[in-house]
């Protein structure tokens, strides 16, 4: 006996069965969540595709999610709502059929080894959403046996469709309706799974405060020290008292400040004519420190006036030499051949 089969549905048929049902829900007040899908890739982000592959990894689904990515691509899924722990939604067919799927929540203690795994290595809640993750905290959120994502144990679905498989193209087209709702709102992963992920930046940040704080090291006794190294500790007593220093009061700033000098110029000169004014001190630096005061110039003595008759001397005298020093000519020849007349 053969089995009876409904009649095929083309894509376009299921698109208008979809638009009727959008509009249908429209008009009761139902506001609908329907799956689009840009392009071929259903997902395109860290955790729509993490979803994906987590469900393609199974070879349980393996005959069935060919046909589920074609319905999720041309638009059947009418409506998909993600609430903590279930999925409701809509897929258009030979007619709408209604899908349900529930998932278990992630175990206590593994939530905690993930934290505690995933702890100092997440910057901020944005890098978690976007995807934003070292290598290593990838591969922890998506271990198969203790990361995030769901084992096929844990999902539980039931599709109002008369196919009797375990997971008709419906379900495989709800599932990965969840991956492309991923890409859009990340944070649904964790509400699935009814955790907070919240609680994976509060770790990283008390992991970094932890850090930070200073290490409490017990600090070893004076005595201990002393036979340790074989050395005489000061008593406490002794190191109590304060010195003759130390009792000066401090200085408004609480900086003891040394008293400087300053060198005040003392302006004489017996031989100048006019006192010279004292130049005027320079503004005090920024520290508040005073300026050294300039040197000033030093006087110009007036010129000492010439006798013209030691004048006329040394003129004459510059004229002989120059007499002497001169080359051989008439002057000189007829100054030497001629004797000089005696004094007899």
């Amino acid at each position: 006996m053969w089995r009876e089969f409904r009649p095929y549905v083309s894509v376009a048929q299921r698109r208008a069965k979809a638009e009727r049902k959008l509009k249908q829900l429209a008009k009761q007040g139902r506001q609908a969540s329907p799956v689009r899908i840009a392009g071929h890739k259903i997902a395109t982000t860290f955790w729509g595709l993490a979803w994906c592959e987590n469900l393609e990894a199974y070879s349980d689904y393996a005959n069935r999610l060919p046909r589920g990515r074609t319905y999720v691509r041309n638009g059947s899924v009418v409506d998909l709502q993600i609430q903590p722990g279930r999925v409701t939604a809509m897929v258009s067919g030979s007619e709408i059929y209604d899908v349900a799927i529930e998932l278990t929540p992630l175990a206590a203690p593994t939530w905690k080894q993930v934290k505690t795994q995933c702890a100092g290595r997440i910057g901020s809640l944005v890098d978690l959403l976007q995807g934003k993750l070292s290598k290593d905290v990838m591969s922890i959120v998506t271990e198969p046996d203790s990361g995030l994502f769901p084992k096929p144990t844990e999902i539980k679905m039931k599709c109002s469709c008369p196919d009797s498989a375990s997971l008709c193209k419906h379900l495989a087209a709800v599932l990965y309706g969840i991956g492309a709702r991923l890409d859009e709102q990340p944070e649904l992963l964790f509400l699935l799974r009814k955790v907070d992920h919240l609680e994976l930046v509060a770790a990283a940040g008390e992991q970094a405060g932890a850090a930070r704080l200073p290490s409490k090291k017990k600090a070893i006794a004076d005595d201990a020290l002393a036979e340790i190294f074989g050395i005489e500790m000061e008593s406490s007593a002794a190191k109590s008292e304060p010195t003759a220093a130390a009792e000066a009061p401090p200085s408004s700033t609480g900086v003891k400040l040394k008293a400087r000098r300053t060198r005040t110029p003392s302006v004489t000169s017996a031989k100048a004519s006019t006192p010279v004014p004292a130049p005027e001190a320079k503004k005090s630096s920024r520290r508040g420190r005073p300026a050294k005061a300039t040197k000033p110039p030093a006087p110009v003595a007036p010129p000492v006036p010439v006798d013209p008759v030691v004048r006329g001397k040394a003129a004459k005298r510059r004229a002989s030499k120059t007499a002497v020093k001169a080359p051989n000519g008439p002057a000189a020849k007829a100054r030497i051949k001629t004797p000089r007349p005696s004094n007899a």
